[in-house]
């Protein structure tokens, strides 16, 4: 079996004659969280759209777990799950009810145990009674990646996962993506927050006006930044500065 969870080379998609991505190319290892870093119309949801068969590319390939995205969508699908920007739940019903749904939904034989240990997992069982729309917005986006796990994926797809989240709820989302990449799930990661992708990421690829710019770990972009000035501390550059460094560079090319 490859190691190779996510495989994209040179994919390309316009939008109305305007070109949104422009040959991207990437991999993911099995078991890694990797973080697609852009400012907001870099081409990020664009890209999780086509690797999840919601959307087709016009030009290069792409595939999960050796299934082609556009040649096996079904089986590419039975290997995802995908979390979007905003929570994908049922706020009349309660955590224990949405979760039990999806486990239905997906034909799981023992939906009540498998939502019962979701909400130990995710430290919701105190709250797994209450409807929905009473949870804050990280209880929210917990039980929303809680219910992407139901049917065990090997590839989860979190887009921009604490968009719209307050410093205390994205702390809890950080965590539980933390829990996740333990237990051996691949995660691709969207994010335009700089601070998360150097909080969770294994590699962060850097997407810029529809192209890679970059690919590598935290300490090979730091690699790129040039050396720290001596003074009397060391500084050392932020993933931030890294970010508008290389941009930067490209945009003087």
């Amino acid at each position: 079996m490859s190691n190779v969870a996510i495989s994209v080379k040179g994919v390309k998609k316009s939008f109305k004659g305007k070109e949104v991505l422009k040959g991207v190319g990437f991999e993911v290892q099995r078991g890694e969280i990797f973080a697609l870093l852009g400012s907001n119309g870099a081409g990020k949801t664009t890209t999780v759209n086509i690797l999840s068969t919601l959307m087709k590319p016009d030009g290069g390939e792409a595939a999960i777990c050796g299934f082609d995205v556009q040649r096996q969508p079904d089986h590419v699908r039975q290997s995802i799950s995908l979390t979007g920007q905003f929570a994908a739940l049922d706020s009349m019903l309660t955590g224990r009810e949405n979760l039990m749904m999806i486990a239905k939904l997906r034909g799981v034989s023992n939906p009540a145990q498998v939502a019962d240990h979701l909400l130990v997992r995710f430290s919701l069982t105190d709250a797994a009674n209450r409807r929905v729309d009473t949870y804050s917005g990280g209880m929210k986006r917990r039980i929303d990646i809680a219910m992407s796990l139901i049917g065990t994926p090997e590839v989860i797809f979190l887009d921009e996962p604490t968009t719209g989240l307050d410093p205390k709820a994205r702390i809890e989302v950080w965590d539980t993506v933390k829990k996740l990449a333990g237990g051996g799930t691949t995660i691709l990661l969207t994010t335009q927050y700089l601070e998360e992708a150097e909080q969770l990421a294994d590699r962060i690829a850097i997407l810029n006006d529809g192209k890679i710019i970059t690919t590598g770990t935290l300490a090979e972009l730091k690699k790129m930044f040039p050396p720290a000035k001596v003074e009397y501390i060391e500084k050392r550059p932020t993933l931030e500065e890294i970010f508008l460094a290389i941009i930067g560079k490209k945009e003087e090319m």
